[in-house]
């Protein structure tokens, strides 16, 4: 029987398991297949950044926003899959634990970065994302630690599949802006724009969950 040790947070929408007294061998540090399905979508966000951001260099605009899309909706493919087999087939590793949610942020702050870059929306929401995700990546890293593994909540996994959604919506705008159809920019621009604030609304949400979650925590440090 395994030694691992449930630790109940303040709030349950997230989750700690304490493996501090489990011995290494017995962390199921494996690579399997949820693992490798993680390391694919970390492995695609370059090739979809550089499809986003490129211009002409390559095909013709709309193309590469083309193959951006595909890219980012094969990632997060990725995404549902591995941790549907991961709890369908009980191979949730700590490994997977770390790497699951660190991928979908490197995959989601290179999608609004780009959009950045490509002037279409505002920094200021963007930023505010980046600094929750900082701000719970380190959480998540001084806690382990302790030996202590955090896995994404419920408000967690809200805010990254709404996040995701918002980009593909995006990306289906890019495709669709036409330079002749102001109307049709203006509508799509206002309705992702107000996209990316929910986002944001659901980011501040999730990230003050896992702090008053882990606060004890934090306060032992």
């Amino acid at each position: 029987m395994s030694d691992k040790k449930n630790v109940k947070p303040d709030d349950k929408s997230v989750v700690v398991e304490d493996f501090s007294d489990v011995p290494a061998v017995n962390k199921r540090f494996g690579m399997n297949l949820p693992n490798r399905l993680t390391m694919l979508r970390i492995i695609l966000v370059p090739f979809f950044a550089v499809f986003l951001s490129i211009g002409e260099l390559i095909f013709d605009v709309r193309i590469n926003y083309i193959i951006a899309l595909i890219i980012f909706i094969v990632a997060s493919i990725t995404d549902f899959l591995d941790g549907y087999i991961s709890r369908e087939y009980d191979l949730e590793t700590t490994f997977g634990k770390f790497a699951d949610p660190l991928a979908d942020k490197i995959l989601v702050s290179a999608a609004l970065v780009c959009f950045c870059y490509l002037g279409i929306v505002n920094p200021i929401p963007v930023i505010i994302i980046l600094a929750r995700e900082f701000m719970v990546s380190g959480l998540r890293l001084v806690v382990a630690d302790k030996g202590i593994v955090v896995s994404a909540g419920i408000w967690g996994k809200l805010k990254t599949a709404f996040t995701m959604i918002t980009i593909i919506f995006i990306l289906v705008s890019l495709i669709m802006m036409d330079s002749g159809n102001t109307g049709l920019n203006n509508t799509l621009s206002l309705i992702f724009t107000v996209l990316i604030w929910i986002s944001v609304i659901l980011t501040v949400i999730s990230g003050l969950i896992y702090l008053f979650a882990y606060k004890k925590h934090i306060s032992d440090m």
